[in-house]
């Protein structure tokens, strides 16, 4: 039976854990050959790999930490000879720019090594990356870019990392103008609180998480494949006439 991913590659940075492996697993099972892109924990890694493996999809691994041009460069490079590899072709059709987080802090504590380390994993890294590897993407591809609610409640403590968020969902609508004419589409999703290694110690706190948990409209925390799938929606072929949209995953937290 074919699949709606079949003969599309992928590739989906941040993939060896949480949102990024949850997106690169349910790619997988649609058919697509999906890119492994991770920064240093290769268990995790390799983990992931296995999981798809073991039902029938097909990966690749690229360790490559991201957060700047020639971290980008490296990545393509390395994109390029896995895709020869395994198809003959460098050509790719789905980039989903998952990779970010790292630390957080208020003004007063934010350091400009801080500062840049922030804008590195969340603006830097996918601004390069898309711009390294925009021009492999085929006629009717898709790009995704990855917010945060935080962008949205401009949090103090959070002052960089929603700034670079923020950003991003302005790259979005600026992409989805370039991208446009080769029939390509770009769209951002907005998680709100789902569950991962970064947030769990507030859900470990059993009051903290019934506080969230209540003043969120579905009355729960949101699960990695809540956001796979919103992901797997926004490359499907039904989805060809949907871009430059910020998509709120957030259980209605902040509603």
């Amino acid at each position: 039976m074919s699949k709606m991913l079949d003969g599309k590659t992928a590739l989906v940075t941040g993939a060896s854990r949480g949102l990024g492996r949850a997106t690169a697993e349910l790619l997988a099972e649609h058919g697509a050959l999906v890119a492994i892109n991770y920064a240093s924990n290769d268990a995790a890694a390799q983990d992931t790999l296995r999981a798809i493996e073991a039902k029938g999809g097909k990966a690749f691994l690229i360790k490559n930490a991201q957060g700047s041009s020639e971290a980008a460069e490296q990545l393509a490079a390395d994109l390029d000879a896995e895709l020869l590899k395994h198809t003959g072709a460098t050509d790719l059709d789905i980039l989903i720019n998952n990779a970010g987080g790292g630390p957080v802090a208020n003004m007063d504590a934010t350091t400009p090594e801080l500062f840049e380390k922030i804008l590195g994993d969340n603006l830097r890294g996918p601004f390069f990356v898309t711009k390294h590897l925009k021009g492999r993407l085929r006629k009717g591809g898709r790009v995704i870019f990855v917010s945060s609610l935080g962008a949205r409640n401009a949090l103090p403590d959070y002052v960089v990392y929603a700034i670079s968020k923020s950003a991003i969902e302005t790259l979005t609508v600026v992409m989805a103008k370039e991208l446009g004419p080769r029939d390509i589409t770009v769209n951002c999703i907005m998680p709100g609180l789902i569950a991962s290694d970064a947030n769990a110690d507030l859900r470990g706190d059993a009051a903290t998480k019934a506080y969230l948990e209540q003043n969120t409209a579905l009355r729960r925390l949101g699960e990695p494949s809540d956001f796979s799938g919103v992901a797997l929606s926004l490359v499907s072929p039904q989805m060809a006439y949907v871009t430059g949209q910020v998509i709120e995953v957030s259980g209605g937290m902040s509603l």
